[in-house]
Parts: C-alpha cells; sequence; structure tokens
C-alpha cells in the first residue's frame, strides 16, 4: 500500500509506520512530503491554542472590568488558570513568543465577541484594541478597573 494511501485510509497506521522508517534512517521510504505536511500543521495548532487561551484570558478580564458587579470566583480562577496555562505554554513554545503581537490581536477580537453575548453589553462597550500589553494581563497582580 502506497504511503499516501494509508495516509488517507489510517493516519495512526501511518504516523507509526513513518517513525519507524525515520528512525531506522529509511528517508528514502518515508513520505517526505506529508510527514512535513503534519509537522507544520503541529506548529499551527500551537499557535492556535495561544490565540484561544489569550481570547479566554481577555474575555474574563473585560468581564471583570465591565461587569464589576458580576465578578465571581469562577471568573478570578478563569483568569488565573489561563494566565498560568499562558505562561506554560510559551515556556514550552518560547518562538511563539514572536507571534504574541498578531496572537493578541486575533484573541482580542474573539474575546470582544465572546464578552459581548455573555454580558449583553453593547460591544462598543469595550475597547477597540487590547488596552493591555501581554505582561500585564498575566501578571497575577493584575485586576482591571473600570475607568468609566
Amino acid at each position: 500500500m502506497p504511503n499516501s494511501t494509508l495516509y488517507e485510509r489510517d493516519f495512526y497506521a501511518w504516523a507509526n509506520e513513518q517513525a519507524a522508517l525515520l528512525r531506522a534512517g529509511k528517508l528514502s521510504a518515508a513520505d517526505i512530503d506529508h510527514i512535513a505536511e503534519e509537522i507544520e500543521s503541529m506548529g499551527k495548532t500551537e499557535k492556535r491554542e495561544l490565540v484561544s487561551r489569550l481570547a479566554v484570558l481577555l474575555m474574563h478580564l473585560l468581564k471583570w472590568q465591565f461587569q464589576p458587579m458580576a465578578r465571581s470566583n469562577s471568573w478570578r480562577l478563569t483568569v488565573e488558570e489561563q494566565r498560568r496555562q499562558l505562561v506554560r505554554h510559551l515556556r514550552d513554545n518560547p518562538s511563539l513568543k514572536a507571534t504574541l503581537a498578531e496572537a493578541i490581536l486575533d484573541g482580542y477580537g474573539d474575546a470582544v465577541i465572546a464578552a459581548t453575548r455573555e454580558t449583553a453589553l453593547d460591544r462598543g462597550t469595550f475597547p477597540a484594541l487590547c488596552p493591555w500589553p501581554f505582561e500585564q494581563m498575566i501578571d497575577d497582580d493584575f485586576w482591571p478597573e473600570r475607568t468609566n
């Protein structure tokens, strides 16, 4: 069975076969194109996780700031958890730090949509751009207060 056929029919079997071929040094028998595609996909997954965790953190920081009467222990714990997860994710993938500006932009856009949905506040209530630098949003002592 050709590598690409196995790739399409049984990814798990293909992955194990490719790992064995690579470990044995049989590069000419390996499905290099699909291996490269899968490695690129893994990198994209790591970046998506960064954006997703930023979106959750930012949504809860927005809710914390703009709905102070609804603050809850659940919100606080979610912020704390996302901060820890972000620090860990960047420690495990330090080259992602180079993508932080873009990831924050993407995550903040998602956060505003989610905060609008969850709070029923007008979308214009929230700043158009993320109001906090990364180091501030992951600071354990930072809890935004309503400024207006």
